[in-house]
C-alpha cells in the first residue's frame, strides 16, 4: 500500500523481471531470481495488472487462456472463486458470450474479476494482484479475498491495494513512499503507530461510517 507513484507496481515489475534492480537481489525460495530462466520464473507467476486486458474472444476462452488444458468445470470453479460466475450465467450466451476489444462489453469490476479467474485457473505458486479489486464493491471484495485465502496456503499472494480492507488479514503489510519501504508489519501493529498506514486506516473508517 502507498500513495500513487510510491513504487508499488514497480515492486511487482521487479518480481516478474520486467526490469532488474540496480542494487541488491530478489530471491524466491532463497534463490536469486536471475538464476531462473524467464520462462521458468513467469510460468510460476499469475499477474493481474491494474488495467486488465481481455481478448476479443468468448469469456470462456479469456479465462482458459490462463491454462490452455482447462476443462469447462475448471473454468466455472475459477469464476466462482473470482465472484464472477453469477454475472456470466446472467448473459444470454453465458460463458460463450463474445467480448469486444479490451472487454468493453463488461463493466470495470467484471473485467477485473474475469482476469482474476484467469489468474486463479493457472494455479501458480505466486499470485500478484495489482490493485485489481478497485472496481468491485466491498462485499464482493470480501468474497474474492476469502476464496484467495482458501487457495493460498501453499502459495505466495501479493496484493497491491488502496483499500486497507484488502490487506488487513495479510501476514505482512509493506507501506511504500517515494520508492522506499517506510513501514512494515501486521495490520494490528501498523494501526498502533503514527504514519501513513494509521492515517489511511482512520480516514477509511470515517468514510465507511458516513
Amino acid at each position: 500500500i502507498g500513495n500513487i507513484g510510491s513504487g508499488k507496481t514497480s515492486f511487482l515489475d521487479l518480481i516478474v523481471r520486467l526490469y532488474d534492480p540496480v542494487n541488491g537481489i530478489i530471491k524466491i525460495d532463497g534463490i536469486d531470481i536471475k538464476k531462473y530462466s524467464l520462462e521458468q520464473l513467469r510460468s510460476s507467476i499469475s499477474y493481474v495488472p491494474q488495467n486488465a486486458f481481455l481478448f476479443s474472444e468468448s469469456i470462456e476462452n479469456n479465462i482458459s487462456y490462463g491454462l490452455i488444458s482447462a476443462i469447462f468445470k475448471d473454468i466455472v470453479k475459477a469464476s466462482k472463486k473470482a465472484a464472477v460466475h453469477e454475472n456470466i450465467i446472467s448473459f444470454l450466451d453465458g460463458y460463450k458470450t463474445l467480448l469486444g476489444e479490451r472487454g468493453v462489453t463488461l463493466s470495470g469490476g467484471q473485467i477485473q474479476r474475469v482476469s482474476i479467474a484467469r489468474a486463479i485457473i493457472k494455479n501458480s505458486k505466486i499470485i500478484l494482484l495489482d490493485d485489481c479489486l478497485s472496481a468491485v464493491d466491498t462485499e464482493t471484495e470480501k468474497e474474492i479475498l476469502k476464496h484467495l485465502k482458501s487457495i493460498s496456503d501453499s502459495k505466495t499472494t501479493i496484493i497491491v491495494s488502496h483499500r486497507i480492507s484488502s490487506l488487513e488479514n495479510a501476514n505482512q503489510i509493506i507501506v511504500f513512499e517515494n520508492g522506499q519501504i517506510v513501514q512494515q508489519g501486521k495490520h494490528t501493529d501498523l494501526i498502533g503507530v503514527e504514519g501513513y498506514y494509521k492515517e489511511l486506516f482512520e480516514k477509511q473508517q470515517t468514510d465507511r461510517a458516513k
